[in-house]
Parts: structure tokens; C-alpha cells; sequence
């Protein structure tokens, strides 16, 4: 214990302490904040640019997904009903006799 400083217990120099504390968790929450905002605008811009780079796609996609739904309904029609491909298995009951 003889190793440890000693610590003044002078009120003026405690006020210093608290004060200078105080003002560092201000300037580090400040700082927080300004990078929080920057990134959140940087994202927005980000996501906008890439929304609006992606429009002509977008459109493309559902009038290429609406014409398919068109012609699968005339499909339809023209069948007179509805066609489901699939797999079929054959199961045999009869066990092979060796």
C-alpha cells in the first residue's frame, strides 16, 4: 500500500476531475452521433442509388412475369384446364424372388 499515490481529497481538484469527465462522455456521445449520421445518410444514398439503377430492371421483370401469367392463361384456356407436370414412381408389391 506504501507504493500507491496519493490521492489529494482537495474539493477543487475533484470538481476538475467530474468536470473534465463530464465533458469528455459529452464529447465522445457528440462524436457517436455524428458518425451514426453520416453512415445513416451514406446507407440512404447508397440504397436510392442502387433503387434507382434498378428501376428499368424491376420494370422489365414484372412485365416479362405479367405477359408469362397471360400466356399461361391462354394456355389454359385453350386445354380447358389446368396442366400439372410431375414425376411419377411405380411401386411393386410383389418382392423379387432370387
Amino acid at each position: 500500500m506504501r507504493n500507491l499515490p496519493h490521492h489529494s481529497t482537495n474539493p477543487l481538484q475533484k470538481l476538475f476531475v467530474i468536470v473534465t469527465t463530464v465533458a469528455v462522455v459529452a464529447v465522445t456521445l457528440m462524436f457517436s452521433a455524428v458518425v451514426f449520421a453520416v453512415l445513416l445518410v451514406a446507407g440512404v444514398l447508397g440504397w436510392s442509388y442502387l433503387w434507382w439503377k434498378t428501376r428499368e430492371v424491376r420494370n422489365m421483370m414484372r412485365n416479362r412475369s405479367a405477359a408469362a401469367m397471360e400466356q399461361r392463361s391462354a394456355q389454359e384456356d385453350a386445354v380447358g384446364g389446368i396442366v400439372i407436370e410431375g414425376v411419377a414412381v411405380r411401386v411393386d408389391d410383389k418382392p423379387e424372388h432370387k
